[in-house]
């Protein structure tokens, strides 16, 4: 029950990260440094407090009698996935939705599941899963074989995409002077699709958004405190679903504090700091439509944590929340027509990636629940 628990409430989580892009696509007449941090103000600022305070009593206080090397090292490991989440946003406007997570993602899952086994492997902690556990026991090895799949899910995804370029480069704009055409030529992302410029950046973002399953692990003395609180209060009702919202404050004060450099100085350098008031534009709209993608994003922790509780933060939980996202962001592809007119053996190498994927979430599940 515990293992089919953390697969749904993953499910969940990868569902908000995988739609919550979408929202930013109805922003009209920002430049996109200006929607990225208003969106993000309420990521990594607003929304996380408020998930704290609403789940963890006394929060603050967890924080503030943190030892000095767990807040630093939370907050460093958020800084550096602040500089994967800010290139994702530019993947995912250079490849598009699908394809740009799937790249993104798939990185940020092999790194963020396989480098902490490793380091308690040298480093033996109870509780954690290490290297020699993973490829030791039946349980570990399917999971592997579930991370194997969805890499193998990712690289058809990453074929499909590069037959679409060529495609679409064949291919010009549908736009022709019609705004309801130029509309959908935006929400598919041709217009702005350049793949040699999406896959370096997608790199980049790839290493670096497994910092965030870093940081994590470094805030993890301020989750097992908020557990301890709970579970004190509530005796013999198992772990505490909500433990790692505190720790989550402090990350993303590292993620805000990259994001918010690298867009104010894109403001300035583009001069588009005169988005924020311009009234030629729908202002409330705007930050409406951003107050959602960033709220959206910000509900994929938050139900991380209720599945990390509930399967343990092992390499299992960060593949499960990964490949989750791929299947929704190449399933919310496949809606916004991001594959139009492709050819039919390119749209089907992207639904073989999909179902590909979704073998290796079955996968994982199933050797969580054998452990």
């Amino acid at each position: 029950m515990n293992a089919l628990l953390g697969v749904i409430f993953h499910f969940i989580g990868g569902f908000a990260s995988g739609s919550f892009y979408i929202p930013y696509k109805k922003v009209k007449g920002w430049s996109w440094e200006s929607y990225w941090l208003i969106g993000g103000v309420f990521s990594w600022l607003i929304v996380p407090p408020l998930a704290a305070w609403l789940t963890i009593p006394d929060f603050w206080e967890i924080i503030q009698t943190a030892g000095s090397g767990t807040l630093g090292y939370a907050y460093l490991f958020g800084l550096l996935w602040g500089i994967g989440g800010l290139t994702y946003g530019l993947g995912v406007r250079y490849l598009g939705v699908s394809l740009g997570s799937s790249i993104i993602l798939g990185l940020c899952m092999v790194f963020g599941a396989l480098i902490p086994a490793l380091y308690y492997q040298l480093n033996p902690t109870d509780g954690k899963d290490t290297i020699g556990l993973l490829f030791g026991t039946g349980w570990g090895r399917v999971v592997m074989l579930g991370l194997l799949v969805c890499i193998i899910g990712i690289i058809v995804s990453g074929k499909a995409g590069m037959r679409k370029e060529k495609e679409l480069t064949a291919a010009p704009l549908a736009g022709d002077g019609n705004t309801a055409v130029k509309e959908a030529d935006h929400l598919s992302g041709k217009d702005e699709y350049k793949f040699g410029l999406g896959i370096m950046v997608a790199i980049v973002s790839g290493v670096l958004s497994a910092c965030f399953n870093f940081g994590i692990e470094a805030g993890k003395p301020m989750a097992d405190a908020a557990n301890a609180l709970w579970k004190a209060a509530h005796p013999g009702q198992g772990e505490f679903l909500y433990q790692n919202n505190v720790s989550y404050v402090v990350i993303l004060w590292g993620g805000l504090t990259t994001n918010l450099i690298w867009c104010l100085i894109l403001n300035a350098r583009n001069k588009t700091f005169g988005d924020y008031t311009n009234r030629k534009t729908p202002v409330l709209s705007n930050i409406i439509f951003c107050a959602l993608a960033g709220t959206t994003w910000f509900l994929q922790f938050f139900f991380y944590g209720m599945g990390e509780s509930k399967l343990g933060n092992g390499p299992s939980s960060w593949i499960l929340h990964m490949a989750f996202i791929i299947l929704i962001a190449n399933v919310w592809g496949l809606i916004l027509k991001e594959w139009k007119g492709v050819s039919k053996k390119t749209f089907t190498t992207v639904v073989l990636g999909i179902i590909i994927i979704l073998i290796s979430v079955l996968l994982v599940g199933y050797g969580n629940s054998l452990r």
